[in-house]
């Protein structure tokens, strides 16, 4: 089960070959918080859960938390976005952040069937 039900954060924008010439301008300063509540289906219990992601670059940050209560998975993660322009010199810091926000929006809780 993925625990982050709807929306993306990541962004293929650097996965390009050619190298960037131009500064990163984002719109905005940003701030969004998600919090999903998942009921276990009866009948299973949570066996492993994705480890939490805490990400500061400076320029933006990304934190998520998986926790069990009771038949309950919670989900929370929040994405900042703090300087409006990123220089190239740290194009790759972003797009190693993207892949970071990725991959944690691809984990999974893994169930299995109650004992």
């Amino acid at each position: 089960m993925r625990p982050r039900v709807i929306g993306n954060k990541a962004s293929g924008l650097l996965e390009t070959r050619e190298p960037r010439r131009f500064p990163i301008e984002f719109e905005e300063p940003t701030r969004d918080t998600d919090t999903f509540e998942i009921t276990i289906p009866s009948g299973y219990v949570v066996d492993d859960i994705p480890p939490p992601v805490d990400a500061d670059y400076g320029f933006a940050s990304y934190h998520s938390k998986t926790t069990v209560n009771g038949n309950v998975v919670d989900y929370t993660r929040t994405f900042e976005v703090k300087e409006l322009s990123v220089p190239v010199s740290r194009a790759e810091e972003l797009r190693k952040f993207y892949r970071i926000i990725a991959s944690d929006e691809r984990n999974t809780v893994v169930l299995k069937p109650s004992p």
